[in-house]
C-alpha cells in the first residue's frame, strides 16, 4: 500500500497551489488525486473555447443541477412514459408530464484546474469589507490587511505594478485582448452614471470598468497551468487523474489515509503519514466528509453510513451569487454570434488572428466589462456586480443560439439566503443533494429588482441603448417591480460562484478552524472555497488560489515547527 506525506483531494484552484507550494520541501512526498481527466482539451487553453465544452454534463463538467428551487417559477417537467389501459383492454405507453419548480444549473471543473480551467477567466478579489468581516468573526488572520500579501505572492499582473499588485507570482494576470466597440460603448455609458474604475482590485472596487483576465500570451492560466504544470516532473509529487474518492479512512479520531475508485471502478487505498487536505470545493468537500463519516449523524446514518464524528455544519451555510441576465438581439459582425457572415467571413479571420498574434475573439472571456455598484445609495460598499457579454447567453449557453447580440448580469453580491450540500447516497460516484435554497430570504429578492434598475439604467442610455434598446429577449415593465420579480422567477439562476459548506470560525456550525484544521479530527484540513463563512463581493477564484497559498504557509510553518 502506497503511503505520503500529504494527501490533497482535488486538483482544483486551491489543490494546485498546495500541490505545488508543500512539494517545494523535497523531504515530503506529495500524491495529489483528481477525479477528472487531464487537461488536455484545446478547448480548455483557448480562452473562448470553455463555450464550448457541452451543454450540461461532460468530460470536463461535473454539470450539477440544484434540487427545485420553491422560489422560481415552476416549469413543466417530463416524466416516463406511463402505461395506460383502455377500455378494450389494450396497454398504451403515454407522455407523462408535471410541474414542478425550476432547477438552478451548477457547472464545476472536471479535470485539473478544476473550475478555474473552464470558467470565465476573470481576476476579482472582492471588497476590502469581506475580509475584514472574516476577521470580526473571530477567524484570526483573514483581514484585508493579512491576506492581501497572498493574493500579491499568487499573481503576476501585466498591468499594474502597485501595492496592490504582486509580479512574481505563478499566476499571469493581464487584460483582455478583445478590442470590440460594444463592450466599450458598454463602459462608456455605465461610466457616466456610475464613475469609472480601471481596477477593481485596486484602491476601491465600486464602478464600472474592464475586467482583469488570467490569460497568459492569450491562453488560458488555469491553477493548473499557473501552479500544477511547473512542478509535474518533481519526484516527490504524484498526481492521480481518474480517480475519485470514496471516503477519508478515520482512525481514533486522525485522518490516516484515503480511499480511492480508480476509472476501473476498482477500490484501492493510499495512507496519509501527515496529513489528507480536502480540495474537493464547496460541493464536493462536504460530500467527501459526509461519505467519511464525518457530519452531522442525520445525514449520514440515513445512508448506511458509519458515524464516525458529529459535526452538524458539514454541508450547511451554502452562500451562492444569483444572478439575472437581460438578453439582446442585434444584428452586428461586432457581436459574437453565429451567423452565415459570420461563419463565412468573420471566423475564418478570428483564426488567423489568434493562430498569429493571439488576439481577437478566440482571447474573450465572454464576460469581458462590468462593474460593482449599489443598489440603495445609502448602502456603504457595493452590493451588486455587473457582467457585460458582447453575445447572447441563455440558459447558461446550453441554448444554441443563431445570430448576434449582448448580455448583462446582475448579480446579488451577499445573499442572505443560506443553503445546504446533503448526500442523495453513499455511492462515490453519484451527484451531491444540492440546494442553494435561492431567493428564500426575501431581502435577496428586493435588493435584485432594485439591482435590476440599476442595471437597465446603463442598457437604455447612449450610446449602449443602440444594442438594446426595443431588442431585449424578455421584454419587462421597468416600472412594475412585480413584472421585474416575475423575470427573476422564470430566468434568474447562479453565476457560479458556491462556498460556505464547510465554513471556517469557532461556533458550533464551523467545520474548520481559523487554520483550516476539522474540528475534532487530527490530521484533516479543507483548503477551498467552502471554507468562506461568508460570501465574497465578487468572483471567487482568485479568492480561492489566496486561500491556497495561506494554507501552504500555515501547513509548512506547521511541520517545521513540529
Amino acid at each position: 500500500m502506497k503511503s505520503f506525506d500529504f494527501i490533497i483531494l482535488g486538483a482544483g484552484s486551491a489543490g494546485c497551489v498546495l500541490a505545488n507550494r508543500i512539494s517545494e520541501n523535497t523531504n515530503y512526498k506529495v500524491c495529489l488525486v483528481e477525479a477528472g481527466l487531464k487537461d488536455s482539451d484545446p478547448r480548455l487553453h483557448i480562452p473562448v473555447g470553455f463555450a464550448f465544452l457541452g451543454d450540461g454534463k461532460g468530460k470536463y463538467n461535473w454539470g450539477y443541477e440544484t434540487e427545485p428551487q420553491k422560489e422560481f417559477e415552476k416549469v413543466a417537467v417530463t416524466e416516463p412514459q406511463r402505461e395506460m389501459v383502455d377500455s378494450t383492454g389494450g396497454v398504451h405507453k403515454v407522455d407523462a408530464e408535471s410541474f414542478d419548480h425550476r432547477r438552478g444549473y451548477q457547472p464545476r471543473g472536471k479535470t485539473l484546474g478544476g473550475s478555474s480551467s473552464i470558467n470565465a477567466m476573470l481576476y476579482v478579489r472582492g471588497h476590502r469589507w469581506d475580509y475584514d468581516h472574516w476577521s470580526e468573526l473571530g477567524n484570526n488572520g483573514w483581514s484585508y490587511d493579512e491576506v492581501l500579501p497572498y493574493f500579491l505572492k499568487a499573481e503576476h499582473n501585466e498591468i499594474f505594478n502597485d501595492e496592490f499588485h504582486g509580479q512574481d507570482g505563478p499566476l499571469n494576470v493581464t487584460k483582455i485582448r478583445h478590442e470590440n466597440r460594444p463592450t466599450k460603448d458598454f463602459v462608456e455609458t455605465g461610466s457616466k452614471i456610475f464613475g469609472y474604475n480601471d481596477d477593481f482590485n485596486g484602491e476601491k472596487q465600486e464602478g464600472i470598468g474592464f475586467y482583469q483576465t488570467t490569460q497568459k500570451d492569450g491562453k488560458r492560466c488555469s491553477a493548473a497551468k499557473a501552479y500544477l504544470v511547473p512542478c509535474l516532473e518533481k519526484e516527490n509529487l504524484t498526481v492521480m487523474t481518474e480517480t475519485n474518492v470514496s471516503k477519508i479512512i478515520i482512525d481514533n479520531n486522525k485522518a490516516v489515509g484515503v480511499e480511492c475508485l480508480n476509472d476501473k471502478g476498482e477500490l484501492f487505498s493510499i495512507m496519509a503519514n501527515k496529513e489528507v487536505l480536502l480540495s474537493s470545493g464547496a460541493f464536493g468537500s462536504p460530500q467527501i466528509l459526509l461519505r467519511s463519516g464525518i457530519g452531522p449523524s442525520e445525514e449520514i446514518i440515513k445512508h448506511d453510513i458509519e458515524h464516525v464524528h458529529e459535526l452538524p455544519g458539514v454541508g450547511k451555510n451554502l452562500q451562492d451569487h444569483i444572478d439575472y441576465l437581460s438578453v439582446h438581439r442585434y444584428n452586428s459582425m461586432e457581436l459574437i454570434g453565429f451567423s452565415l457572415k459570420s461563419i463565412f467571413y468573420k471566423f475564418p479571420l478570428e483564426i488567423l488572428k489568434y493562430i498569429f498574434a493571439k488576439v481577437g475573439m478566440f482571447t474573450s472571456t465572454v464576460a469581458e466589462a462590468g462593474g460593482f455598484i449599489k443598489s440603495n445609495d445609502k448602502l456603504d460598499i457595493p452590493d451588486m456586480q455587473l457582467h457585460f457579454a458582447p453575445a447572447m447567453i441563455i440558459d447558461h449557453g446550453r441554448t444554441s443560439v443563431w445570430g448576434h447580440g449582448l448580455s448583462c448580469h446582475v448579480c446579488l453580491l451577499r445573499p442572505k439566503s443560506r443553503g445546504e450540500v446533503t448526500l442523495n447516497s453513499s455511492d462515490p460516484n453519484d451527484d451531491p443533494k444540492i440546494d442553494p435554497k435561492f431567493l428564500s430570504h426575501p431581502d435577496d429578492m428586493r435588493a435584485l429588482v432594485e439591482g435590476y434598475k440599476k442595471m437597465m439604467m446603463i442598457l437604455n442610455e447612449e450610446p449602449l441603448s443602440k444594442y438594446t434598446s426595443n431588442h431585449v429577449e424578455r421584454p419587462i415593465d421597468l416600472n412594475n417591480d412585480k413584472d421585474i420579480e416575475q423575470a427573476i422567477r422564470e430566468e434568474a439562476d447562479t453565476v457560479y460562484h458556491p462556498v460556505g459548506t464547510c465554513k471556517m470560525g469557532n461556533d458550533d456550525m464551523s467545520v474548520v478552524d481559523e487554520n483550516l484544521k476539522v474540528h475534532g479530527i487530527d490530521g484533516l484540513r479543507v483548503v477551498d472555497a467552502s471554507i468562506m463563512p461568508t460570501l465574497i463581493g465578487g468572483n471567487t477564484n482568485a479568492p480561492t488560489i489566496m486561500i491556497g497559498e495561506k494554507a501552504s504557509d500555515i501547513i509548512l510553518e506547521y511541520w517545521q515547527n513540529s
